[in-house]
């Protein structure tokens, strides 16, 4: 009896487990309705080896955009940065994150 018991409850544990790992994965999509202002013109800084530079872009945020400032992202060797940026779409702006390819 305490075997299947046991059983039982690694069976839910393992389920639990999968299903955290799936929703980890999940992308939320951003969507603002109106399209972002102009960009803003921000400097590069001086190239730093094993980053590339991830320059500043329009955010939304509750109701309205705000300014995310430029950052550093760490090399992947065999991949390029591709920049966010907002993809106009139905009427509505949507955001596609900055990633790896």
């Amino acid at each position: 009896m305490k075997i299947r018991l046991l059983v039982a409850q690694a069976a839910i544990v393992i389920a639990g487990a999968a299903a955290v790992a799936g929703s980890a994965s999940a992308q939320v999509v951003i969507v603002a309705p109106n399209a972002p202002p102009p960009m803003r013109v921000e400097p590069a800084p001086p190239a730093r080896a094993g980053y590339v530079w991830d320059r500043g872009h329009w955010r939304w945020d509750h109701g309205q955009y705000a300014w995310n400032p430029g950052h550093w992202e760490a090399e992947r060797a065999g991949y390029h940065w591709v920049p966010g940026h907002w993809i106009a779409r139905d009427g509505a702006y949507r955001w596609r994150p900055g990633h790896w390819a």
